[in-house]
């Protein structure tokens, strides 16, 4: 049975724009007397681990009160700037910026504003700055980069031929990227020629780009890694024991929770969402490697022409979890709703971004919905005020179970 239901009386979509969704914890402190090193989340062979642990050894990031660290958990913005505020000391390029979503009393509000100030971190346009939209591992390099005042001293395009997927870099980022990859800072796994500029950081992967940016500003020593690019005798290493999934492969999903998914062209942040893979991917001698009903975890975003779906983490019926680069096609069909709509009909088995639901509202002047259909709600109060006096709003309109098939966009390790 769909958790969505039909639009209920007597709640607000302010009051549920107003409501955020598991506000998420921060993910560094101050350095304890005994700092937590050892997770039971990160094995001794687990790839980050020894990033992971020079960090935690430093008080620069911390694990949770169960113990575990949960190295494939993405890093919202806000996060990192608390991270980044843990492992730079650097002074202020510029003047403080006031961000009409970060109030005062935000959890990282001063960390927001010194990684502002010292230059780790920008705004969006509307002096916002999006502090609970997961972080792009484009980001991270840039922001890496341009906070300790790196810049290419080689051909740009020429450097990043180091990434098979270099193409998919966006242009803003080119110069800061090939800069980070020239002092070493850029750690990819499993395949260290897969950048994957735009999938949401792993908490595994930011303390990797971290710890190696202390590493070229001479903080700490070297750690031999094969997955850090560039470093001396750098090979993506074999899968041991295991398969490589190839780039490419087709992944088919469906979306029990709605029959169909509205999103705003101008939805502020990532829309959240978990897909089941609807059947199992076998490898050539029968092995089921990805079993039918895994769970893929990412967020479906307005792109240039429409919406599309970025995973960031397989959960396989085992319990396994296994972070994965794969996106879907862009899904371009679009529905207008106009004052005086058929709510009832347009809603029945639907979801809806924040953006989508601050649309309707606005358009059809009915602001009674349920919060429990608005996917990822927690930041949209900001937009209602775009769609006031609009007679008419076209949203993405998605169908989840035929839509969203992904489509690997580098090799998926499977033990």
């Amino acid at each position: 049975m769909s958790r969505f239901h039909a639009w209920q009386s007597g709640t607000a979509v302010l009051s549920a724009f107003a409501v955020i969704a598991g506000a998420a914890a921060p993910i560094v402190m101050q350095a304890p007397a005994q700092a937590q090193v050892a997770f039971s989340d990160v094995s001794s062979d687990y790839w980050a681990r020894p990033f992971i642990r020079e960090l935690a050894n430093r008080g620069i990031l911390s694990g949770f009160p169960d113990g575990t660290f949960r190295p494939n958990d993405p890093v919202t913005r806000a996060q990192f700037a608390a991270m980044v505020r843990q492992a730079f000391r650097r002074s202020p390029v510029r003047e403080a910026a006031s961000f009409m979503d970060v109030p005062s009393d935000y959890w990282a509000s001063a960390a927001i504003r010194d990684a502002y100030t010292t230059g780790f971190l920008s705004g969006y346009p509307g002096n916002i700055f999006r502090p609970d939209e997961f972080i792009p591992r484009a980001q991270v390099l840039v922001s890496l980069s341009n906070g300790l005042g790196y810049n290419a001293a080689n051909a740009v395009d020429n450097t990043l031929r180091t990434y098979n997927d270099a193409g998919s870099i966006p242009d803003w980022a080119k110069n800061s990227i090939a800069a980070a990859t020239e002092k070493k800072i850029v750690v990819n796994y499993p395949d260290v020629r897969a950048l994957n500029p735009n999938r949401s950081a792993t908490r595994a992967e930011v303390a990797a780009f971290i710890y190696q940016a202390l590493v070229s500003s001479g903080q700490v020593s070297a750690i031999q890694s094969p997955y850090v690019v560039g470093q001396t005798g750098t090979t993506t290493p074999p899968v041991t024991g295991g398969v490589q999934i190839p780039t490419g492969t087709t992944i088919p999903v469906r979306y029990s929770e709605a029959d169909k998914i509205y999103i705003s062209p101008e939805e502020p942040e990532p829309v959240p969402l978990t897909l089941t893979v609807g059947r199992d991917i076998v490898a050539q001698n029968g092995r089921v490697l990805i079993p039918a009903g895994s769970l893929v975890s990412g967020e479906l975003r307005a792109v240039q022409g429409g919406a599309q779906f970025f995973s960031r983490e397989v959960i396989l019926t085992n319990g396994t979890r296994l972070p994965i680069s794969a996106s879907s096609s862009v899904v371009t069909n679009t529905e207008t709703v106009r004052r005086g709509a058929n709510l009832l009909e347009l809603l029945a088995g639907a979801a809806l971004g924040a953006g989508a639901a601050a649309g309707i509202a606005a358009v059809t002047g009915d602001e009674a919905i349920a919060t429990e259909e608005v996917l990822g709600g927690g930041a949209a109060g900001a937009l209602a005020g775009l769609f006031l006096g609009r007679n008419r709003v076209t949203l993405l309109s998605i169908s989840p179970n035929t839509d969203l098939d992904l489509r690997l966009t580098s090799p998926l390790a499977v033990q």
